[in-house]
């Protein structure tokens, strides 16, 4: 639809919609959730919908928000319904008792693609958003005054709000956080260039790189920024020459010759598809970014 500039009613999207869920990666994963909604753990705590990363129910609706699924399958209903219930903390505010930008922008970011918008405890999420928005436009997922290039779940949240649905207060934090990104190319935090966010992962869950800033920006409408082109000219650069793109790692991207970091828990790291090889994601979302902004 994006790619190639169709309409939602073209009669080819709305069949490719409904096929949503019927076959392919949306089929698969929900061949395994539980009849409540959930999957892989035997409960449905807070802790149990989140805990393996990046198998268990919070890191799956993700995906399946970016796959197209909506509230018109029961079986997202279900899944909303628990998200919505055990992480509905102080304030009525998804993530819990303390909230962390990475989780709640996430949470609220998946809700309004499955339909849930005005869902009042969606609504609060969106103003605690706004309310925890740094002084420099950047969020953080840690204590800071600053914000930080990897904290784009706040931005990628508020970027799903319809136009017409969005008040003074989300228009002017759109506009500060899309001018954070572009004040920082991007790509710039620091002296020293942080490999991983050169890197096309998908999924994402809750890890930067450049095409997820690329995505959310153009998106927006900031395509034809100049402060943009540095990440547009590193997009066409990983284009192979039959015109594809590849998937260059998983997450968590632990490499320690580049990211430099380490986890506390065990995880499981999920893949759609293979490295190294054409990515259908990369491909479809490389395009579409390239749709949306002009040729420089």
């Amino acid at each position: 639809m994006e790619v190639e500039g169709r309409p939602r009613e073209d009669s080819r999207v709305q069949g490719a919609l409904k096929e949503i869920g019927r076959s392919g990666w949306a089929q698969f994963l929900l061949n395994y959730q539980w009849p409540d909604g959930h999957w892989v753990t035997p409960g449905t705590s807070a802790e149990e919908l989140y805990r393996p990363k990046y198998i268990v129910t919070n890191w799956l609706a993700i995906i399946l928000a970016d796959l197209g699924m909506t509230r018109s399958d029961p079986r997202i209903r279900r899944t909303a319904d628990l998200i919505l219930d055990k992480w509905s903390g102080r304030g009525g505010v998804l993530s819990g008792r303390s909230g962390e930008i990475c989780v709640t922008g996430n949470a609220v970011r998946t809700l309004i693609r499955f339909g849930y918008l005005d869902h009042p405890t969606v609504q609060r999420s969106i103003a605690w958003i706004v309310r925890t928005q740094k002084p420099d436009g950047g969020w953080h997922c840690f204590p800071s005054r600053t914000g930080t290039l990897d904290g784009w779940e706040g931005l990628a949240a508020l970027a799903e709000i319809p136009d017409q649905a969005r008040t003074e207060s989300i228009r002017r934090s759109i506009e500060r956080g899309a001018e954070f990104y572009l004040r920082n190319r991007l790509m710039v935090e620091g002296k020293v260039r942080y490999a991983p966010w050169f890197r096309i992962h998908y999924p994402n869950h809750y890890y930067y790189d450049l095409l997820v800033g690329l995505r959310i920006l153009t998106r927006l409408g900031y395509g034809a920024d100049p402060r943009m082109a540095q990440a547009l000219r590193w997009l066409r650069s990983k284009r192979s020459r039959q015109g594809t793109w590849a998937l260059d790692a998983a997450h968590p991207d632990l490499d320690p010759t580049l990211a430099g970091y380490s986890l506390r828990h065990i995880v499981f790291p999920m893949l759609l598809e293979p490295l190294h090889e054409p990515s259908r994601w990369a491909t479809v979302e490389a395009l579409s970014v390239l749709t949306r902004a002009p040729v420089t």
